[in-house]
């Protein structure tokens, strides 16, 4: 079976397919990363591929729902928490003032007091932009901050995202819209029933 992502190879999105396909048994599928998502699609509806993970938080997302649709189909989804996440700076920007990020990880904390912000395709190019020097800051892994000691430090901990992600195959599934019937929210729907009404 052949999947696709977003690259590259130190990415949320190939670290979360990773784990996916460990967690279906799947370890031996072969993954291909691409640069941009209209790729992945396109050669997933040429059936080069078999499926495409893609987050919902994507700026692509709705565009590629949209133009691929009756073409690509949602054949499965799931919630995974991304790596945590952090505001970083070059140790010899004292007094930072741009920052790069990814689009989709803007309004994750206040960026107000940074008049210079700058737009990346994924978190690891805002990594590389840092340590390139480009910008004074970046929203990125906060494993990078050890990765690179003598290079970043750590100005604000985000913690990591909790997402949506989602499987697209060339073949829609034999059966229709289907609800998962043991879903671990429905535990909670039981016991908001059982519990009493206020003022009983």
């Amino acid at each position: 079976m052949r999947f696709a992502t977003l690259g590259p190879d130190d990415s949320n999105h190939a670290l979360i397919l990773r784990r996916y396909l460990a967690e279906r048994g799947l370890e031996r599928a072969s993954i291909t990363l691409v640069d941009a998502f209209p790729s992945a699609f396109e050669s997933l509806v040429a059936r080069r591929l078999d499926y495409v993970l893609q987050v919902t938080a994507h700026p692509a997302h709705a565009d590629c729902v949209g133009r691929y649709m009756h073409r690509a189909f949602p054949v499965d989804s799931f919630i995974a928490a991304s790596r945590p996440l952090a505001i970083v700076a070059r140790r010899d920007r004292p007094r930072p003032c741009s920052l790069a990020l990814q689009p989709a990880t803007r309004h994750y904390t206040d960026l107000a007091d940074w008049p210079e912000q700058r737009e990346m395709p994924t978190i690891v190019a805002v990594a590389e932009a840092v340590l390139d020097g480009e910008v004074d800051a970046g929203l990125m892994a906060e494993e990078m901050v050890e990765r690179h000691a003598d290079r970043l430090r750590l100005i604000r901990s985000l913690g990591a995202a909790l997402d949506t992600w989602v499987l697209f195959g060339h073949r829609p599934l034999d059966r229709g819209p289907m609800l998962w019937p043991e879903a671990p929210i429905t535990e909670r729907f039981r016991n908001a029933c059982q519990a009493p009404s206020p003022g009983r």
